[in-house]
C-alpha cells in the first residue's frame, strides 16, 4: 500500500489480471473528495500502464457504493465558480480507459455514483441499491456525460427522469432500463462481481479490449464525443453553481447540516 492510500480511504491492489479499486470511507457512506478522485484516477492510469491488468473491478462497501461528491469538499473545490480540476481529471480518465470495467454496486449510489455507471461495460447490483441523481434539486447539471451517455443508454424518457427529474431508481428498475446488467442478493454481490471481472480477464486480452473498442465507438457517441460533452457540461456546471438557485440549494443543505 502507498503512503496516499494509508490517508486516502481509496484501495487500488491487482489481484491476478484483475485491478480492483475500492472506495472505503464509510462514515461518509463514499462520499468523494478531491483527493480521492486524485487517487482514483491514478490508479486507473496505473492499471492501464500495467500489462499484467486486464480488467478493472470498482467497488464500493456494503450499503454504499458512493453518495457522489462530499457537499462541504465540493464547496471548497468549486469556490472560483468552476468544476474542481480533480473532478475533471478523473471524468477524463474514466472516458479514456481502454481495459473493461465492471462494477459492483451494493446500497447507495447517488450523483457521480450513478452517472459512472454509464461508462462501465458491466454493472452488477445488489437487490438493495437505489440509483438517483440530485442535480437539478441542487440547480445543478448532469455531468460525467451523462447528458450524451444517458439517452443512449436509456432512452430520453427514463433518461430525464433519472438525470432531470431526480426521481430515484431502485435495482429491479435500473435492471429493467439498462443502467445495470444483473441483480443479485447483496450477500453475493462482491462474489458476482469478482466472478464477472475473472472471467472477462481470462478471455483473450487483444480481442476483448478490441471488441470493446469497436461496440463503444459509435457515431456520434464515441470517446471523442465523450470527452466533449465532459467539457461542455463542466461549462455549463460551473455557469450553474454561479447561479443563485444553486447558492439557495447550497446554503439549504448547509443549514440542514447544522
Amino acid at each position: 500500500m502507498s503512503p496516499s492510500e494509508k490517508t486516502v480511504p481509496v484501495v487500488s491492489e491487482r489481484d491476478g489480471a484483475v485491478a480492483v479499486l475500492r472506495l472505503d470511507r464509510p462514515d461518509k457512506k463514499n462520499a468523494l473528495t478531491a483527493a480521492m478522485y486524485a487517487a482514483i484516477a491514478d490508479a486507473w492510469r496505473a492499471a492501464e500502464a500495467d500489462p499484467e491488468v486486464a480488467v478493472h473491478l470498482w467497488l464500493g462497501l456494503p450499503g454504499a457504493f458512493s453518495t457522489g461528491n462530499d457537499i462541504e469538499d465540493f464547496v471548497a473545490m468549486t469556490r472560483t465558480g468552476a468544476l474542481g480540476g480533480e473532478i475533471l481529471d478523473f471524468l477524463r480518465t474514466l472516458a479514456s480507459l481502454e481495459k473493461p470495467l465492471v462494477i459492483g454496486v451494493d446500497g447507495l449510489a447517488i450523483g457521480v455514483g450513478t452517472t459512472a455507471l454509464l461508462h462501465a461495460d458491466l454493472v452488477i447490483a445488489s437487490e438493495r441499491s437505489l440509483f438517483r441523481t440530485p442535480f437539478t434539486d441542487l440547480g445543478l447539471v448532469p455531468e460525467a456525460a451523462s447528458s450524451l451517455l444517458g439517452p443512449r443508454r436509456l432512452g430520453h424518457a427514463v433518461a430525464f427522469e433519472l438525470l432531470c427529474a431526480g426521481v430515484p431508481f431502485d435495482a429491479a428498475r435500473a435492471a429493467a432500463v439498462g443502467l445495470v446488467n444483473r441483480v443479485v442478493d447483496a450477500e453475493a454481490l462482491e462474489t458476482t462481481a469478482w466472478e464477472t471481472a475473472r472471467a472477462l480477464a481470462a478471455k483473450p486480452r487483444a480481442a476483448l479490449v478490441a471488441g470493446r473498442r469497436l461496440l463503444r465507438e459509435v457515431p456520434g457517441c464515441g470517446r471523442a464525443e465523450i470527452l466533449a460533452r465532459i467539457e461542455a457540461e463542466a461549462a455549463e456546471f460551473a455557469a450553474r453553481l454561479a447561479s443563485p438557485e444553486a447558492a439557495a440549494a447550497f446554503a439549504a443543505f448547509a443549514a440542514r447540516k447544522k
